[in-house]
């Protein structure tokens, strides 16, 4: 882990941690291709696609829901036990996440409100390559099924031997998943994002991937909603002397053994701590049946932070943003209030981030890349869309008339003005309906805008007049 110390009063910026940004150009354009052929030419091109990066396309690419609840009975009964006490607690925790529409009404008759609606369909990606991610099911499942979304297909990539998880397949059938589909990679978001002979459009895609995966969502985003462009998982420890360095420096693997682009910071006042963490890594590493993808993460991607002082560690931790924050300190909750930007904050010694990945109950699919600074963790709100409801009755619609006049007028729009002036002069008549249109329209420059408006003075900048 490469090491930054900037004690003496300096401030943590973002070229300090080295972020890697947005997509490969060559990513990007090789993921719009494979998403435009599949929009051109369905499920030819799915199966190309299939068989050219996956090494199989199955005859079907809808799985039979007989294979997904006979999954139930292939795996470990304590891993099933383990994913029915995961969703118990993540459905309980969204459930809290449901908006309801509301409607309220003004003294003099006006209603306004908002009408909360669920999407009509949703897709949750997968990955099926580097390792098998369950958790995921449930994570991008169940916060879709408590919004009340009618449809949600689950699509995930087939191995080389025509093989699907038993895990994910699990996963699915507890969550409720209502199609499953044997499709991955770009021409996976292609085929749910636009439809196929086989394969649904939906409205909304969710989940994450790899980078081509991430590339086409951020292609055909606009056409279809996505929740987020995920990059590499990322985690960030900020820890004082009290912190035990054998935990941090699980704490740290546990993210490096995603992949090998994943990040990894230790944020500390104690400049004795780094030493004691990493010497800790190097006993643990060596055990990790994942050991190549967690050396090439902690020796790439890590950057170790020392502080001044544990303020400005938290504020170190605010330019970070990561995607996960565990709070190491004598104190943790304290520090709560000062952190600004992170995905899922773990406060205290106790509460280990792979809880939050896989049972505690709030989600796991995080904003990464520094973008915590304004995105949030998926959630129920992220498949419910918000209508405004306006509904003003003759009193209200009077009392607010002659503003919107001045304000459409002072914009140059005379039809909005005009929009509200016939109506005025409905009222005027003590009329439902003009008896003479022709003679209603008669004079419609008064009728928009009542009385002119004084000229508004010049809000003068200074500078110098262009010359020539």
């Amino acid at each position: 882990m490469r090491t930054c110390d900037i004690r003496g009063g300096r401030k943590l910026t973002t070229a300090d941690i080295n972020r890697s940004g947005s997509l490969p150009k060559e990513v990007l354009d090789s993921a719009a291709a494979i998403v435009d052929d599949v929009r051109a030419r369905g499920d030819v091109a799915v199966r190309e696609y299939c068989e050219k990066f996956d090494g199989f396309c199955p005859d079907s690419f809808r799985v039979p829901d007989e294979l997904v609840q006979g999954a139930l009975q292939m795996v470990d009964p304590e891993f099933l036990a383990a994913l029915r006490r995961a969703h118990e607690q993540i459905l309980e925790f969204h459930m809290r996440q449901r908006e309801n529409s509301w409607f309220e009404a003004r003294p003099d008759g006006t209603i306004l409100g908002v009408k909360v609606t669920p999407v009509a369909s949703a897709a949750v990606y997968v990955p099926g390559g580097r390792a098998q991610y369950p958790s995921t099911v449930l994570m991008d499942t169940i916060p879709a099924k408590v919004a009340g979304v009618p449809r949600v297909i689950m699509v995930t990539p087939p191995q080389r031997d025509g093989s699907l998880s038993a895990y994910t397949l699990a996963a699915a059938a507890v969550a409720g998943v209502d199609e499953v589909y044997a499709v991955g990679g770009a021409q996976a978001i292609g085929a749910v994002a636009y439809g196929t002979e086989t394969i649904p459009a939906v409205d909304k895609i969710v989940g994450p991937g790899n980078a081509y995966v991430a590339a086409a969502k951020r292609h055909v985003s606009g056409d279809v909603g996505i929740d987020m462009i995920a990059g590499p998982s990322e985690v960030c420890v900020l820890a004082d002397a009290t912190a035990d360095p054998v935990v941090v420096a699980a704490d740290l693997m546990a993210q490096a053994e995603h992949d090998p682009m994943a990040s990894c910071y230790l944020v500390t006042p104690d400049d004795t701590l780094p030493a004691r963490v990493l010497d800790a890594v190097e006993r643990l590493v060596s055990q990790s049946p994942r050991e190549k993808i967690t050396r090439d993460s902690l020796d790439n991607r890590g950057v170790i932070v020392v502080t001044d002082d544990l303020d400005s560690a938290v504020d170190a931790v605010n330019v970070v943003a990561p995607e996960h924050l565990e709070l190491h300190c004598a104190d943790a909750m304290a520090l709560l209030g000062k952190v600004k930007n992170a995905g899922a904050i773990f406060v205290g010694e106790w509460s280990s981030e792979p809880l939050g990945d896989y049972v505690a109950g709030p989600d796991h699919t995080l904003p990464t890349g520094g973008t915590a600074r304004f995105s949030n963790p998926l959630g129920v709100y992220d498949f419910q869309k918000h209508s405004s409801v306006i509904s003003y009755s003759q009193e209200g619609f009077l009392a607010d008339a002659p503003s919107v006049q001045a304000m459409a007028q002072a914009e140059g729009l005379w039809a909005h003005a005009l929009s509200v002036g016939v109506r005025v002069k409905l009222t005027d008549e003590g009329a439902s309906s003009f008896a003479d249109p022709s003679a209603a329209c008669e004079n419609a420059g008064k009728t928009a805008w009542p009385r002119d408006l004084s000229e508004p003075g010049k809000a003068m900048l200074g500078g110098s007049e262009r010359l020539g």
